[in-house]
């Protein structure tokens, strides 16, 4: 069981997208598990063959509890496999060396923090979670065409294929997708392939008390989603409700309900900002950035993209925030044992609030080396997946360095609790019009308000003095962001 927060103490293994047997590649997404935040993807940190599931579906351990066991392959077995259809190593991309000053401890590896980028297929091959989906809908994958890159068999390759399956009386397009309709449901038993039922929906039916064994989806494949439970919850006599007694003799697969989830993510919050304002001496210092140079640049971009791709103020903020996390490495890193530990990327920590209440952190990875566009797109992402419940473990393990903006809010100023084992949170709020003296000359420009919120073992004022004004330095020179 991964610890997939400094909060987190325990999990809960809510699916597994494996069975004994399967073949897995490090980085490919093996289970799902259930925390006090989210329900998460993990993935494999190994490359082998499943031996054993250890901890069944729906039962909680603590973190460090043997989840499966993998056989890695012996030299002898890889030397039988041809030269080529051996996987590939993968690409990686060498990052720049930290600044060094005298007395630092040298870094050293992170054991909880492993590598999370997936080793390429063979032509043709699929992941768990491919096969896992292709299972459920009853496609054969050796005959579906993978469109992915060198061949691979792509979600929506599969999509295609089960849609293709249907007969068109049982088919009916919605916005140009395939979507299954039963009429009759249909109990899924637990040694039969799972039933696709998105994390938020488990939650809402477990708080709703609706059994979604055999409720019919509407999501891709024929997905259950919160749309589903709640339709299925206002007709009774249609899909029967799961009676209390009957409760505990289910499999327990479903996630945290939400009633209880929202407690229990706010009581986590509060352990973890408990022991950071209570181990973590905090000192702080801000700084009034002159935004004209880099909103005139945001203007005279925006005007030759397309309007879908058009970027906002927070692209390039977050942009100069993790390039100047890179030029001040003293921030950038973690407390641990009693010493600083620089970290080799600058991976920026970016809080998602979530729509039911509480707090996420995940991680846009290598941003310091992300144009402001792609960041922008990358952040996308991540804000819709935390809310879907479909992050990963690296991406809420992994930030080395928070930007909390609430300018979106209104909010000018934040001064915010440093997230541990982090040393540094940079809070930015919103662009405002004030007034400015320019040359002896009072006028109203675009400013925004940074602030630093710094552990004071690991670096001094000066320090954070020296980030905010990297920071400000880069927002003069935004064609250089």
């Amino acid at each position: 069981m991964p610890a997939l927060g400094a909060d987190m103490d325990e999990g809960t293994v809510l699916e597994w997208l494996v069975k004994p047997g399967d073949q897995v590649h490090r980085g490919e997404i093996i289970a799902v598990i259930d925390t006090a935040k989210s329900a998460i993807e993990v993935e494999s940190f190994h490359t082998g063959t499943i031996e054993r599931l250890v901890v069944e579906p729906g039962e909680t351990v603590p973190v460090g509890t043997v989840l499966a066991l993998i056989a890695e392959p012996t030299a002898e077995k890889a030397a039988a496999v041809p030269a080529e259809q051996r996987p590939a190593q993968p690409l990686r991309r060498k990052a720049p060396p930290c600044e060094a000053r005298p007395g630092m401890p040298r870094a050293r590896k992170r054991p909880s923090r492993q590598p999370s980028t997936a080793e390429p297929h063979p032509a043709g091959a699929s992941s768990p979670l491919i096969r896992h989906l292709a299972h459920d809908l009853g496609v054969d994958l050796t005959v579906v065409h993978g469109s992915g890159r060198a061949g691979t068999v792509t979600r929506a390759d599969v999509e295609r294929a089960a849609a293709a399956r249907q007969p068109k009386a049982t088919r009916q397009e919605t916005g140009g997708r395939a979507t299954s309709r039963q009429t009759t449901p249909q109990r899924v038993s637990p040694q039969a392939a799972r039933q696709r039922v998105s994390p938020r929906a488990r939650r809402v039916a477990a708080e709703l008390g609706v059994n979604v064994s055999g409720l019919p989806g509407t999501g891709p494949g024929g997905a259950v989603r919160e749309a589903d439970v709640r339709k299925a919850a206002a007709a009774p006599q249609a899909i029967p409700q799961q009676p209390p007694e009957a409760a505990g003799r289910e499999p327990a697969v479903a996630a945290t309900p939400a009633a209880e989830r929202a407690p229990a993510m706010r009581q986590a919050i509060a352990r973890l900002m408990a022991r950071s304002k209570r181990e973590i001496p905090h000192y702080y210092v801000s700084n009034t950035v002159d935004m004209t140079a880099a909103m005139s640049w945001l203007h005279q971009r925006n005007r030759e993209l397309a309007v879908s791709e058009r970027l906002v103020p927070a692209a390039l903020l977050l942009k100069a925030a993790a390039v100047a996390a890179r030029q001040v490495p003293d921030l950038n890193g973690y407390w641990e044992d009693d010493h600083f530990v620089p970290a080799a990327a600058v991976h920026l920590g970016v809080p998602v609030s979530l729509r039911g209440g509480g707090l996420l952190t995940p991680a846009i990875h290598d941003a310091a080396d992300l144009a402001p566009g792609e960041l922008m797109a990358r952040l996308r992402d991540l804000v819709a997946r935390a809310r879907a419940g479909r992050l990963r473990r690296a991406e809420l393990t992994e930030a080395t360095i928070t930007v909390t903006n609430l300018g979106d809010q209104g909010v000018e100023a934040v001064f915010g609790v440093i997230y541990p084992p982090q040393v540094a949170l940079v809070g930015i709020g919103k662009v405002t019009e004030k007034p400015t003296a320019v040359n002896g000359l009072i006028g109203a420009r675009p400013a925004v308000v940074t602030t630093l919120s710094a552990d004071h073992r690991a670096s001094d004022g000066y320090t954070g003095a020296r980030y905010l004004a990297a920071l400000a330095d880069l927002l003069q020179r935004p064609e250089e962001l």
